[in-house]
């Protein structure tokens, strides 16, 4: 009997198993516990495959994946590029998420300070490794050296992110008009800097504390952060498109100036007035244009031709670590999909 109930429980387990969708659509997946609400988590991924009727026939073994992830506030790949026409144009699997604080009311009305890409970036990471895993289990052929993300605002941080924590994943990034630091106006809605309110306090008693390690971590520009990057061996091709009057996220000449020092492949869309067409882009402001226009005229051809050399992070199954004042922050993939945790010195 007792074998009997071992067997119906490991039954019951794997039918628990999250599976990709026959047609585009959705599914839901487990996540890495958010300690300000703990407990088991899921979010929602938004799959859409290439070809007639976006099938999972369509993947052949020439298709990549591509994230697109939305906006602050937003859902699946809002205030992003079309998944449609990424998965058509560019061969793609093409994923949307709603990882963590998706929508308005997590994200900006509810109480809790906003994430700002961390356990965002895992999320979109864990979605990623999750088609991944899925196709290859069903026998399915796909190109891995052809792993995209793009994302516009809080999707264009959450995808600088996601190259900061799985450093040799990632082909290319296309990041529009996406933080690229969390600044103290913004972490405590300081007057004087960026409209953006992220909730976070200053009182290392309370819950919402922001501690200077987590800050370090949010630097996407940080030069020592950046440097092990290079040296972990991220080849990606980085794209920041960016406008010249965006005061919602005004930091982006710097991060390209850390960004050019530390050796990556990276180029910067700087968008000035005689660039705005009414089509492609129709503003140098936060807004920028039509994004999924934007990440053809900008990296098309990249996203058509490129292929990554190695491994992925989620093959090499090794740690990442990003060094801070009082300790790091640890990115495991010894699962394959990444878990992160902070250790003090």
């Amino acid at each position: 009997m007792k074998t009997l109930a071992i067997l119906l429980s490991l039954l019951t387990m794997a039918q628990a198993e999250p599976e990709l969708p026959q047609t585009m659509g959705t599914v839901s997946i487990p996540v890495q516990e958010w300690l300000l609400k703990p407990g088991p988590r899921e979010i929602m991924v938004h799959v859409r495959y290439p070809g007639a009727g976006a099938k999972i026939e369509g993947v052949r073994p020439s298709t990549g994946i591509m994230l697109s992830l939305h906006n602050w506030g937003g859902k699946a790949s809002g205030g992003s590029a079309d998944t449609g026409v990424l998965s058509n144009n560019f061969d793609v699997v093409a994923i949307g998420v709603d990882y963590l604080q998706s929508g308005a009311q997590a994200s900006i009305k509810d109480p809790e300070p906003y994430d700002f890409g961390y356990l965002q970036a895992l999320d979109a990471l864990r979605a990623l490794h999750f088609v991944m895993s899925d196709l290859q289990r069903r026998g399915i052929k796909l190109d891995s050296t052809r792993l995209f993300t793009t994302g516009g605002s809080g999707g264009g941080n959450v995808s600088l992110m996601a190259n900061k924590l799985a450093p040799r994943t990632f082909t290319a990034v296309i990041d529009m008009c996406g933080m690229k630091r969390l600044t103290d106006d913004i972490a405590f809605n300081l007057l004087g800097g960026s409209s953006l309110n992220a909730r976070y306090v200053r009182d290392p008693q309370h819950p919402f504390y922001l501690s200077p390690d987590r800050q370090e971590l949010h630097h996407l520009g940080h030069p020592a952060h950046l440097a092990l990057m290079k040296k972990f061996g991220c080849t990606a091709k980085i794209f920041t498109v960016h406008g010249v009057d965006d005061s919602t996220c005004p930091d982006a000449d710097e991060f390209a100036v850390n960004m050019i020092a530390s050796g990556l492949d990276f180029t910067y869309v700087r968008v000035t007035q005689d660039m705005v067409d009414g089509k492609i882009f129709t503003s140098t402001g936060h807004a920028l244009g039509n994004r999924t226009a934007i990440v053809s005229q900008v990296a098309g051809e990249h996203l058509k031709t490129l292929h990554r050399a190695g491994a992925t992070d989620f093959e090499r199954k090794e740690d990442i670590r990003y060094p801070t004042a009082n300790g790091a922050w640890i990115i495991s993939y010894a699962k394959g999909w990444p878990e992160g945790r902070f250790e003090k010195k």
